[in-house]
């Protein structure tokens, strides 16, 4: 929230004064006393009060923005359909815009209108609108399977198959239960290459969370052949097959986390074929939304994080090495637990930074010296420990790193530090720690804006790799001169077409990539394999490696030969390289393949979107001459015969 935390114990009385004030017709005074009430995660009921009392005011963004922070106050079904009324009523009063739309297509096994709508409502609270297709009950596969339905007519690019056990062609009991499941995966993954053939759309998919009924009782869980085991593997198949190219929601472990006889309520299922209890979907929909969110690229990507209190207990600088609560007692080993999450995090892909107000030698004496210190200064991509504030060291880790606001999670015990952040840095997600640290651990893994759509080995180097963005930045300050700099990098570039090994990375890449990326086309596996597939297409990918690091995949390239000329669709690189002159090796490659198939000129396109700007000028840069342009969009040409090939002196090309 964006006002300041008031007193504790201002919290009642500034709502029950709000109640009377708007009783009486006072709105502008019941919005003063409500907001002195605001606590850092106020309740349901507090955020839908300031909504409609700003929906009164004809002030319909601000109504908007409160009834959309139900989300974040709690899963409560009624709640977030009293939120929905009122963001649908300001809606219609006015025009609410959101950051991103995206075309989402809900195809069910079963009644999906409540959740249809809770997803809406998840998702705004991302920045991210929704424009949706929902499917007729029961009909996903009609519509997958007929090319004329009303699916593709819709050209949606993304397609939630909102499916349930129920649906699963499974026996109560097989003697062949290997036969059964992979019929059964023959089956969903037909539908998914159908849908790939068909629409350019990311494919999400509701896996099947197991009902609580068991026949067998608990022998079932020991026999292969049982419908409950059959699901099960089932379940793993899927996410086997599933690769890169589709997305899933675990509902399996939802179910499990929201409580089994909860999840869903047979008198629900009789009355209206309703798979997911009411009180269940709040927490389907934001987990259904962070996945979808994570296939556009709007994960965050960073963790920063606090010391004292927050990775240890007490103050390093006070208590010394042997006085902070680290590893024994029930708070030490709360804040081991925390750490080893956080390594676990790293591991898969998650940037690590440091933000402490301390003195430098003081904050790295636990990395260095304690013996129950799970996290270590390797593990941390930039450290910055001093007495500045924290809203402008977290704007300095971002600029030193090369990464947006907006990829950052800020990690702090302290209340008023979150607040600052929250006041200063609005792009910054903070997380709202418990008092107790035993709590950390669990606050952290419920937090859904680390979810990613897939992995490959270069994430789990990527904190190697930041780090080593710092560290050429610290080089290029003492260099005489930017060609010196450029020299003494050492950088080296493997550039080669796409193959099966390196597509999972390259859609990754693709997927994510937001800031240096010419035209923010989204194109999935199934289309970079037409792309591999097709003679008239040319695509390149690039790894760097420098003195001080491996950068793993991080440029892709990708142009159609129209007679005698390439024109580039896709052209990205990881923003942890921009400045390094990777783009004119790209082209360079790009000269070459243009040269074998005869070509005399290039064509690339620049789309504009909130994220790409720095790229705006790509194309200029590279000697490239502007053809035509508007707000949106502006193409370019380059004269192969006229200007030459484009080359890069400063990357030496090796082999792999």
């Amino acid at each position: 929230m964006s006002v300041p935390m008031p007193p504790v114990s201002s919290f009642s009385s500034g709502t029950i004064s709000g109640d009377a004030l708007l009783k009486a017709g006072k709105v502008e005074q019941a919005i003063e006393a409500y907001l002195s009430a605001v606590s850092e995660m106020p309740s349901a009921s507090l955020c839908l009060k300031l909504a409609r009392s700003y929906e009164r005011l004809g002030n319909y963004a601000e109504a908007c923005r409160w009834a959309v922070a139900v989300v974040e106050s709690g899963d409560e079904f009624l709640a977030w359909q009293r939120a929905l009324s009122i963001v649908q009523r300001c809606a219609k009063a006015s025009s609410l815009t959101t950051r991103r739309t995206v075309k989402v297509a809900v195809l069910g096994s079963y009644t999906t209108t409540q959740f249809t709508q809770m997803l809406g409502l998840a998702a705004r609270q991302l920045g991210v609108g929704l424009d949706l297709y929902e499917s007729h009950f029961g009909q996903y596969q009609q519509e997958i399977i007929d090319p004329n339905s009303g699916l593709y007519a819709f050209a949606p690019e993304v397609i939630l198959l909102a499916v349930h056990e129920g649906e699963l062609r499974l026996p109560d009991y097989s003697l062949a239960p290997q036969e059964h499941i992979e019929a059964e995966v023959a089956r969903w993954t037909t539908l998914w290459r159908v849908i790939a053939e068909r629409a350019k759309a990311r494919v999400v998919l509701h896996n099947f969370a197991l009902p609580c009924e068991a026949p067998m009782g608990h022998l079932g869980g020991r026999l292969p052949g049982s419908r409950y085991m059959m699901t099960q593997a089932l379940n793993a198949r899927l996410g086997e097959e599933a690769g890169s190219a589709v997305s899933l929601v675990d509902c399996e472990r939802l179910s499990a986390l929201f409580g089994k006889q909860r999840w869903c309520d047979p008198r629900y299922w009789y009355m209206a074929k309703q798979a997911v209890a009411l009180d269940a979907l709040p927490l389907l929909a934001r987990h259904t939304a962070a996945v979808i969110g994570a296939s556009l690229g709007l994960s965050r990507k960073c963790l920063v994080l606090d010391l004292d209190n927050t990775l240890w207990g007490g103050v390093i600088a006070e208590d010394g090495l042997a006085g902070i609560k680290l590893g024994s007692g029930v708070d030490g080993e709360a804040f081991v637990a925390f750490q080893e999450y956080i390594l676990k995090l790293k591991n898969r892909g998650v940037i690590l930074a440091v933000c402490s107000k301390n003195n430098y030698a003081d904050a790295i004496q636990p990395f260095e010296k304690h013996p129950e210190m799970r996290l270590k200064l390797g593990d941390i991509a930039l450290f910055i420990a001093n007495w500045e504030p924290k809203p402008h060291n977290v704007r300095k880790i971002a600029q030193e790193l090369g990464i947006g606001l907006d990829s950052l999670v800020f990690v702090d015990d302290n209340p008023v530090e979150r607040e600052a952040v929250r006041q200063f840095v609005p792009e910054v997600d903070v997380l709202p720690l418990p008092a107790d640290p035993s709590y950390y651990l669990r606050s952290l893994s419920q937090y859904l804006m680390l979810e990613t759509s897939s992995f490959t080995p270069e994430d789990g180097q990527r904190t190697d790799q930041y780090r080593a963005r710092a560290q050429c930045a610290a080089l290029e300050k003492n260099s005489a001169s930017i060609e010196d700099f450029y020299n003494s990098l050492q950088m080296q570039a493997i550039v080669a077409p796409f193959d099966e090994f390196h597509l999972p990375r390259i859609a990754q890449l693709i997927g994510k990539t937001n800031q240096f990326n010419l035209t923010s086309r989204r194109h999935g596996m199934s289309q970079l394999e037409a792309f591999v597939r097709d003679p008239s297409y040319v695509h390149l990918s690039l790894r760097l490696r420098d003195r001080f690091a491996d950068h793993g995949l991080i440029g892709v390239i990708i142009a159609r030969h129209q007679g005698d000329m390439l024109d580039i669709d896709t052209w990205l690189m990881s923003c942890r390289v921009i400045g390094r002159t990777v783009e004119m090796t790209m082209l360079e490659h790009l000269c070459q393949r243009a040269e074998q198939l005869g070509c005399t000129s290039l064509r690339g396109t620049y789309i504009a979107t909130e994220k790409n700007a720095m790229a705006a000028d790509a194309y200029a840069k590279c000697g490239f001459d502007l053809v035509s342009q508007n707000e949106e969009r502006a193409v370019w040409t380059y004269d192969l015969h006229a200007k030459g090939m484009i080359t890069n002196t400063f990357i030496r090309t090796v082999e792999s």
